[in-house]
């Protein structure tokens, strides 16, 4: 039987989210609905998690001394990572001398927060279908990479990621040499720590992607006994453009074979990563084949969409899955998001458009609350249910073109 407490009282079931972006801002409401004490954490003050948490924290995550002292002063009985630029080996070391627990584990924080480890875990370890790729650490060995002995590299179209980014941050698609140096230097600015490495990838000439969100929860099957079960969402399709999520929608049409596939590949990562909680499974589909893409340890950003969809959104699986409650991945309605770009670059900026994009039917919005603005920095996104998905997501995009962002 799990047992929570009372916010703010000696009792208190405490969960420390690393990283308090909208996602965590969403898992933050989800815990707080269940009556959990929460600490935001992140590199800057006022981050949107931070700002309805109970405790907003600001440090440097990839720092292993900052983190250490933060997590020995809270003493959360959780800590969650969500994203990746966090000295994810502390964690280990933390989880290890009972400190802490991290979720799922802190070995899956560490494998999935690095394209590396989780690429040799999926390809080398699992020997599941992944695209071809070569890591490097410099533009001579990506040159190789790409050109190869007598001519059998990965070649050209080919896709070029830090090993260590998100939201497709510091990913471009490299069409000929000519490319070369323009993606090495923007992987370098778009990594989330310095170092170099890059991953190469083999482009895949796929029909769709699609991200599987997958459940690890404790089974609440009578005598079960605390076993994990492995739950699966509806498939979401999604767009991406230079990596980032513009667009997604739920479900998406697949042949019984691919979904069927599609579910091996993420029931045989998330079995390895072990834990529990929610991971996001990408994955490139053609016909009825599969290919493995990336998986991340926490709710993804193409599954704001289940906000709208599910019984239960991703958020709230998350939430319930960490702790050790029952959940249900239940589809509620097809629907669709369209993010919401900043298109300047300020602070502060104010929302024009709210009130005309609430009028699309059987839509709503969500608007971050993130204190600096971007050209292309995702600023909320807007979301809409209908029976037909194609319905959904022509007005989930209306929504969101009604939006905006505006310095003040």
């Amino acid at each position: 039987m799990t047992t929570l407490g009372t916010p703010l009282s000696p009792q208190a079931t405490k969960v420390m989210l690393l990283g308090s972006g909208e996602l965590g801002k969403e898992v933050l409401i989800a815990l707080q609905r269940l009556g959990v004490e929460t600490i935001a954490v992140d590199r800057y003050d006022n981050a949107p998690g931070q700002q309805v948490a109970h405790h907003a924290r600001t440090i440097t995550m990839s720092d292993p001394a900052q983190l250490k002292t933060l997590i020995e002063a809270e003493r959360p009985h959780l800590v969650v990572p969500e994203i990746e630029a966090i000295a994810t080996p502390m964690l280990e070391e933390l989880e290890a001398a009972g400190v802490v627990r991290v979720i799922p584990t802190a070995r899956a924080a560490r494998l999935t927060m690095d394209r590396e480890g989780i690429r040799r875990l999926a390809a080398e370890t699992l020997g599941l279908p992944t695209s071809p790729y070569k890591f490097c650490d410099s533009l001579v060995e990506l040159q190789a990479a790409i050109d190869g002995a007598n001519g059998k590299g990965i070649g050209y179209p080919c896709v070029v990621k830090p090993v260590m980014s998100s939201s497709g941050k510091g990913q471009s698609k490299i069409d000929g040499p000519a490319d070369v140096q323009k993606a090495w230097d923007y992987a370098m600015a778009g990594g989330r720590v310095t170092g170099g490495r890059i991953i190469v990838e083999g482009f895949i000439d796929f029909d769709y992607e699609i991200t599987q969100l997958t459940v690890r929860a404790i089974s609440s099957k009578e005598g079960a006994g605390g076993q994990i079960e492995t739950h699966f969402c509806e498939p979401i399709g999604h767009i991406q453009v230079s990596g980032d999520y513009v667009e997604s929608w739920q479900p998406h049409p697949m042949q019984p074979a691919a979904l069927e596939k599609s579910r091996q590949i993420a029931k045989a990562v998330t079995d390895n990563l072990g834990g529990q909680g929610l991971y996001g499974v990408e994955l490139f589909v053609k016909g009825d084949q599969v290919w493995f893409s990336e998986v991340s340890p926490r709710p993804h950003d193409t599954g704001l969409v289940t906000l709208t969809t599910q019984i239960q959104s991703e958020f709230e699986l998350h939430a319930r899955a960490i702790l050790g409650l029952p959940v249900n991945t239940a589809l509620r309605s097809p629907g669709a998001s369209a993010v919401i770009y900043g298109g300047v670059e300020a602070r502060g900026i104010v929302f024009e458009g709210v009130d005309e994009a609430l009028r699309v039917p059987n839509t709503d919005l969500r608007l971050f609350g993130k204190p600096e603005s971007f050209l292309k920095r995702r600023m909320g996104v807007a979301l809409a249910f209908d029976a037909d998905v194609e319905v959904a997501r022509q007005n989930a995009k209306l929504a969101a073109s009604k939006v905006k962002p505006k310095a003040a």
